[in-house]
């Protein structure tokens, strides 16, 4: 990017249209928008260090942070002196989703772990390259990327606890098939075994054990129910290895056995 002055005077696209990019950029480049935007503005930085002014004061943004910044708000925004900044933007209209946020003319929050900055980076790539191409229902792809991480950023900012309880939720949720040793979880989130399982079942209300066997039975439910999977096919596919512990938790879960809820009507 070399010719800033060419955003200094911003006029949104016609609503509906989305449109993104990625940017890396030295302390040169700013933009500046005294009048707002019609539509919002969504940014996730990789590296570097940004900024954002609006009326209610100045903000820096860092690697693994998502900026919004709500419609209508003067604002200006660019790369900290000496430095740069490295990140990917989308435009986009206003979207029943922003309800759950707070009524800030500016949120920044930090993803997180890894995981969840993949996440957020792949649904911006997807932005642009769908925004690009624009393909047969290229527009309801975009805005449903979008409200995915708006969503997240909802979810995210309505979370107290602590976050290794979060994390500890993806690893179960990402190794539910595999055998669960809490020593392995313990030191992805870095903690001890005793303290994270009092941790967790402090915030939870259930332990580790217990919550990935409940996320195990969910997912068997929904391949007995909409696959057509065998109650022993949904067991060994969600992780289980012993079909008589699965058919009693899966029980007094559903409240129902395997097989009596496969052959429910589907409703």
């Amino acid at each position: 990017m070399t010719d800033y002055d060419s955003y200094q005077n911003y006029t949104s696209p016609a609503y509906g249209t989305i449109f993104a990019g990625h940017f890396n950029e030295t302390d040169r480049y700013m933009t500046t928008r005294p009048e707002g935007m019609t539509d919002w503005l969504i940014t996730y930085t990789l590296e570097g260090k940004g900024y954002f002014r609006t009326p209610a004061g100045e903000e820096s943004c860092s690697a693994g942070d998502l900026v919004l910044l709500r419609s209508g708000v003067p604002h200006q925004y660019g790369t900290v002196a000496g430095g740069m900044w490295n990140f990917i933007w989308a435009h986009f209209p206003g979207m029943i989703e922003t309800n759950y946020l707070p009524e800030q003319e500016l949120i920044i929050q930090s993803v997180g772990k890894a995981q969840m900055q993949k996440r957020v980076y792949q649904a911006l790539k997807n932005i642009i390259q769908d925004s690009r191409e624009q393909r047969s229902f290229w527009l309801p792809i975009c805005e449903n990327e979008i409200r995915g991480i708006l969503l997240l950023m909802a979810e995210r900012g309505r979370r107290h606890g602590d976050p290794r309880v979060e994390e500890t939720l993806h690893y179960l949720s990402k190794h539910m098939r595999e055998t669960i040793r809490i020593e392995d979880i313990a030191e992805y989130v870095g903690l001890s075994s005793s303290r994270l399982s009092h941790l967790f079942k402090e915030e939870t209300g259930s332990t580790i054990v217990e919550t990935v066997n409940a996320m195990r039975i969910r997912q068997a439910a929904l391949l007995i129910r909409n696959f057509g999977r065998t109650a022993s096919e949904s067991a060994y596919d969600v992780g289980f290895h012993n079909y008589n512990h699965f058919a009693l938790l899966f029980r007094q879960q559903i409240g129902k056995s395997p097989r009596e809820y496969a052959k429910l009507p589907i409703s």
